[in-house]
């Protein structure tokens, strides 16, 4: 998201709250949402990729909403018009190919109009058949659950993505030669993938409300979170939607002094930060272990500022537009243990772990006939969520070593603070020494996630271990 877009969106949304009636609102939101993720989507260089790209994003949230449909829901005029709406304006941006590029808003020239119209209505009817499938929808969630999540890896497994790069290019008819897994830049997925994710378990376990077809889909792709989250929750998003409110000075204020705090963070301090962060090359030229620390404590200052920032534009463009965003950081960096870190980093995203991942993990597992002792389950537990959060940001083994380092230290936290919770306890009559133990212990967990950032930050497993052990002299 460019200064550009945050600019357009305020604009948007003060021209959405004078000139629209309450009614259109919501609808607002939904034919916004869609032509956003086209204008958002970066250029790729595999021809018509960029089109593709946010068409598949449509397609995916259609397939999700067909399958979560609550038994008792009927098709609707409401949903019939969502699929007009949509279909209408996927093929309108495919006709910005026969506009100038100064007026066009895809970032490439888009497909021919009439192969976009067939593919359009293909995959309306595909999502018909799939409507009327027999065997009740409860057979195909799993299914579904399972090309998104094959679609994830092949995004985040870097050989992977070039062989589909590879293949993809021979489809355009473009050199193979040139295949790179940069050039499968799906913007916004790896955030619609999670909450697709989350409406489909939620519909198998009965705890999703019944969302209309407009509802869902600008749940799945809602503008303002859309590139960088937060994860947000179809139950938690729905009130707010059904229940747009009006203008309201205050909300202004507050969510344009939250776009300018968010602009600030990121475009004024992470990406002046982000010239001497830790980087490969940087590492490379580092003549010293302080060099290297300051390198690395730039890294960590601007990896939060910039994803933070991003955050608080997001939640502050939400408020312009009536939607309430969930937090998604609380002064992580500040916090005394390395649990209450994780508590406060990328709060939605924990959340979504912990809720599918850690707690039906430790359920499975106290159900077998021989349970585990809590401590390994535990370990386990730790171990395997924080891994996952790991290869959410891609499928590598420094993800996979920086998942390790933080399951691993949650265990190490956990262990310690059940062996010492009557002491701490005796600490609430000596407040000087309690206060100075929880200095100690920020200083202690920034520093644990500071030298995790090693692993995160570097394009392979070699050159963060050379850089991890450079930072202590060897």
């Amino acid at each position: 998201m460019t200064l550009t877009h945050i600019l357009v969106f305020v604009v948007a949304a003060l021209l959405y709250l004078v000139l629209l009636p309450g009614r259109w609102r919501a609808w607002a939101l939904f034919a916004g949402s869609v032509v956003a993720i086209y204008w958002l989507q970066p250029a790729t260089r595999i021809r018509d990729l960029d089109f593709i790209f946010p068409t598949a994003t449509l397609a995916l949230a259609g397939l999700a909403w067909v399958i979560t449909r609550a038994p008792d829901q009927r098709w609707t005029r409401d949903d019939s018009a969502a699929v007009g709406v949509a279909a209408g304006l996927v093929i309108a941006l495919s006709a910005g190919r026969y506009l100038a590029e100064s007026v066009r808003i895809t970032p490439s020239r888009p497909p021919d109009t009439l192969s976009v119209a067939i593919a359009v209505l293909a995959a309306i009817a595909i999502l018909a058949l799939v409507d009327r499938l027999p065997g009740g929808k409860r057979r195909q969630i799993a299914p579904a659950m399972l090309l998104i999540l094959a679609l994830f890896v092949v995004l985040k497994t870097a050989p992977l993505a070039e062989e589909a790069s590879r293949w993809l290019r021979r489809q355009a008819g473009q050199p193979e030669s040139l295949a790179s897994a940069a050039e499968l830049e799906w913007l916004g997925f790896s955030y619609v993938a999670f909450r697709l994710i989350h409406t489909l378990r939620d519909r198998q376990t009965g705890r999703l409300p019944a969302l209309s077809l407009r509802e869902f889909v600008t749940y799945a792709i809602f503008f303002p979170a859309f590139t960088a989250g937060p994860i947000d929750r179809a139950e938690r998003f729905l009130p707010d939607l059904r229940d747009l409110p009006g203008p309201d000075a205050a909300r202004l204020v507050q969510g344009g002094m939250r776009i300018a705090v968010g602009i600030g963070k990121k475009f004024v301090i992470a990406d002046s930060l982000a010239l001497v962060a830790l980087s490969a090359t940087k590492a490379d030229q580092a003549a010293s272990a302080g060099g290297l620390w300051v390198l690395l404590y730039a890294y960590a200052f601007q990896l939060y500022l910039d994803f933070s920032g991003y955050t608080d534009i997001a939640i502050g463009t939400g408020q312009l537009y009536g939607i309430t965003l969930p937090e998604n950081f609380n002064q992580p960096y500040l916090k005394r243990n390395i649990t209450l870190f994780w508590q406060s980093w990328h709060i939605t995203l924990s959340q979504w772990v912990r809720f599918y991942v850690f707690s039906p993990l430790s359920r499975y597992l106290l159900t077998r006939k021989r349970k585990p002792s809590p401590t390994v389950l535990a370990l386990v537990g730790q171990v395997v969520t924080m891994v996952v959060i790991g290869l959410w940001h891609g499928v590598a083994w420094q993800f996979v070593a920086w998942g390790l380092w933080h399951g691993l230290g949650l265990f190490v936290h956990k262990v310690y603070s059940d062996r010492t919770r009557g002491f701490y306890l005796g600490l609430r009559e000596r407040p000087r020494l309690s206060a100075a133990l929880g200095v100690l212990g920020t200083l202690i967990t920034f520093h644990f996630v500071l030298l995790g950032w090693v692993w995160f930050a570097l394009p392979d497993i070699g050159t963060s271990w050379d850089v991890f052990t450079g930072l202590f002299g060897f």
